[in-house]
């Protein structure tokens, strides 16, 4: 009891607590006190302290079992393991929304130590747009999802939904998580920015690193929930096109957008407009996510049950949503490009079209998401969107988004020829569509299905791939003519120094992995229910299935009702497959055990559905054969370690600064003579090009370097006067 009134009390401050700080961080951003900037500071800490003491008296609950607190009872149960009991902790609605407020605050108080270029004008401001967020979490616990109730009798305990109890979801939810509530970040630094009318860089390069956290920890949480899927839910897929799916996937589009077109700001001072609208976007998907698996306006599998907080997450996204775009409106005439762009052809511009393909699918997304609410509003009947509308409108944006992966790198940055593109991409694509157009034969050879799509996409996968490795190989030859080492000497060294450049690249390859996959599982994937006596076999692709009966596991909580199927292949026995299906004792829905014969070209797939009402001794299994799907995972864990690669810190690197604490004219001159170097080295420009912009930056950089010395000789003559007026002062 006294743990329960614990927690009760800490989310009680913890709300007075947030109103405090808002006070505090408004008198901190107006005065520009370093007494309040401090107070802003350890405010920030004081409410993560709240919440962290809230969360492990929910916590404490839970793993000790008090049934007097119905969250503590909806959710676990005698016999539950306890790593299921934690993760129950997030696996509620009350739960989740402190955890939530958990991991807000927490990024919060990480943020507030962060040193960088006008922090002590930018934290304050950033500290309130946190606060605000977790002003309305701390305002739904208090007064709508109060996991600390608690009654006079314990109740009795529903234990966690089966479906949920499983290792993947004790990394999917709270990587999702992490992922949601980390765009929180560069949100709350693009509204510090566009209040002080920093318009420039700063923000991107401070948030870089939040911004790739939250999509990794994002992506690792879509790749988490698509094996979850796959492996429990018992339909032979790993992604449905669901509601809650779907919102996991916008951000990440948007976000992987904003990644790319935060490289052209950062690099040419363009798209600063574009940048801010797409950060706030993903802020804004995040909180339409969370909308949709609290609002109970669509079914989903993932939602929560009985969670009437629509109105609520609605209002907050309506405010959110105004404020920012009220901000950009404001600041849009500082929003201006630096500069324009060059040419059509050129990295630039591959960048922006990338942008365009990941909106477009974001929409569409959103479109089929939406429908069937905007369907029965207009007509009164509710019509659903099924997965063909997504995959026929998506399945050519990622083709084209494939094909302009492996574009991009062999394209330089501000102007590159026709020509020299043509000449640079003709035989990795011809051998690409060679590779391509082969992988489908050797498909349709075996499983009998051909699609002119599919076909498309592993080639434009397999182009993706060879471009990368060129990208390594010629990195790697440049490095040894100019330095003499080995390759492999030369190959660490290339990665280290340019981190991003070639984690990036990895990511690239990880996905083209993961696009092999997803096209040969979609385009080749075979299923068939079959009703089967003991001793009767069955026939799905290369694999042999004999029934040799069934039986029964006995158990207290559940019993297992399992059935034996002998897999062969060629004549040769591979083993023995066991699917079954739980079947519980205080009356929960019975859960399928999906049984796996999985191996890198093709996983068999097994379910018991049941057996025949009218003769017990016939099973019905639903069978699949998914090819190549094992390389989504593959792929997978590759995009991790290309992303920790990026987000690994470099050496610092001196750099010349100006008044305006981002990098002078001058050095983002150098910077674009150091690329028009590379792009020329790896072969990406011709003669003519790189003369000519080579000549033109020359020319720029010699009349900044005159500016830069006028203003430098205007600043030593001030500075002589000043000190000869003290002189004098001092006489």
């Amino acid at each position: 009891m006294l743990t329960g009134l614990i927690g009760q009390a800490a989310i009680r401050l913890l709300l007075v607590s947030v109103l405090a700080a808002l006070a505090i961080h408004t008198l901190a951003a107006c005065t520009g006190s370093r007494r309040w900037r401090t107070a802003s500071r350890l405010a920030q800490g004081w409410v993560f302290l709240c919440a962290a003491t809230a969360s492990a008296a929910l916590i404490r609950l839970l793993v000790t079992g008090d049934y007097t607190y119905p969250y503590v009872a909806s959710y676990t149960g005698p016999g539950l393991p306890l790593v299921y009991r934690i993760a129950a902790f997030w696996g509620g609605n009350a739960g989740s929304l402190l955890f939530w407020s958990l991991v807000l605050t927490l990024y919060g108080a990480v943020v507030v130590g962060a040193r960088h270029e006008d922090s002590e004008r930018m934290l304050p401001i950033v500290s309130f747009v946190l606060s605000c967020i977790t002003l309305f979490y701390a305002l739904l616990l208090n007064l709508k999802a109060n996991p600390f109730v608690r009654l006079d009798h314990p109740m009795p305990p529903s234990g966690l939904n089966p479906l949920l109890q499983n290792p993947g979801m004790t990394v999917h939810p709270v990587n999702l998580y992490l992922g949601y509530i980390g765009f929180a970040i560069p949100f709350a630094y693009a509204v510090a920015g566009l209040w002080l009318g920093r318009t420039d860089a700063v923000w991107l390069k401070v948030t870089r690193r939040w911004t790739l956290v939250s999509w990794l920890f994002l992506s690792i949480g879509i790749v988490y929930g698509a094996h979850w899927s796959y492996e429990e839910l018992g339909w032979g897929g790993y992604w449905a096109w669901d509601p809650v799916e779907n919102a996991s996937l916008l951000p990440w589009l948007t976000a992987t957008a904003f990644l790319h077109s935060a490289i052209v700001q950062e690099k040419r001072g363009l798209l600063k407009a574009w940048n801010v609208v797409l950060v706030s976007l993903t802020f804004l998907l995040t909180l339409f996510g969370t909308f949709l698996t609290r609002s109970g306006v669509l079914w989903s599998i993932h939602a929560f049950a009985n969670a009437p907080l629509g109105v609520w997450f609605l209002s907050f996204l309506g405010v959110a949503a105004a404020v920012a775009a009220a901000l950009i409106v404001w600041r849009w005439p500082a929003l201006r490009a630096n500069g324009r762009m060059e040419a059509v052809v050129s990295k630039e511009s591959a960048f922006l079209l990338n942008n365009v393909l990941f909106l477009g699918s974001a929409f569409a997304v959103l479109w089929g998401t939406l429908f069937p609410v905007v369907s029965e509003a207009l007509g009164g009947r509710r019509m659903m969107v099924d997965a063909p509308f997504y995959n026929t409108v998506n399945m050519p944006l990622a083709v084209c988004v494939l094909f302009l992966m492996g574009v991009g790198p062999l394209v330089a940055w501000r102007r590159a020829s026709v020509q020299g593109v043509v000449r640079a991409v003709a035989v990795p694509l011809a051998v690409a569509a060679l590779g391509g157009t082969a992988t489908a034969a050797a498909l349709e050879a075996v499983y009998h299905r051909w699609s002119l799509l599919g076909t498309l996409a592993v080639a434009a996968a397999l182009f993706n791939l060879w471009t990368v490795a060129f990208e390594f190989v010629q990195g790697v030859r440049a490095r040894m003519q100019m330095t003499g080492d080995g390759a492999w000497t030369c190959l660490v060294r290339l990665v280290s120094n340019q981190r991003r450049r070639y984690g990036g690249y990895l990511v690239h390859a990880s996905v083209a992995v993961m696009a092999v996959g997803i096209a040969a599982s979609g385009t080749c994937h075979l299923d068939a229910q079959v009703q089967l006596r003991p001793g009767e076999s069955a026939d799905i692709g290369a694999f042999h299935l004999t029934f040799t009966g069934m039986g029964v596991t006995p158990g207290t909580v559940s019993r297992d009702m399992y059935a034996n199927l002998v897999v062969s292949s060629g004549g040769r026995t591979l083993g023995v497959l066991r699917p079954s299906a739980t079947f519980y004792s205080d009356g929960q829905q019975p859960t399928t055990n999906v049984a796996l014969y999985s191996r890198p070209m093709q996983d068999l797939y097994a379910v018991l559905l049941g057996t025949s009402p009218s003769q017990g001794d016939i099973a019905i299994f639903d069978l699949h054969v998914n090819p190549l799907v094992q390389w989504i995972w593959f792929g997978g864990y590759g995009l991790i370690l290309g992303t920790l690669v990026s987000l690994w810190p470099e050496r610092a690197r001196r750099q010349a600064w100006s008044v305006t604490g981002v990098p002078s004219a001058l050095e983002g001159l150098y910077q674009q003579m150091a690329e028009l170097e590379y792009d020329w080295k790896m072969g990406k420009l011709d003669g003519d090009d790189y003369h000519r912009q080579k000549r033109a930056l020359w020319t720029a950089a010699r009349r900044e370097e005159a500016v830069e010395a006028q203003l430098r000789a205007r600043l030593e003559r001030e500075l002589q006067e000043a000190v000869r007026g003290a002189r004098v002062g001092e006489g």
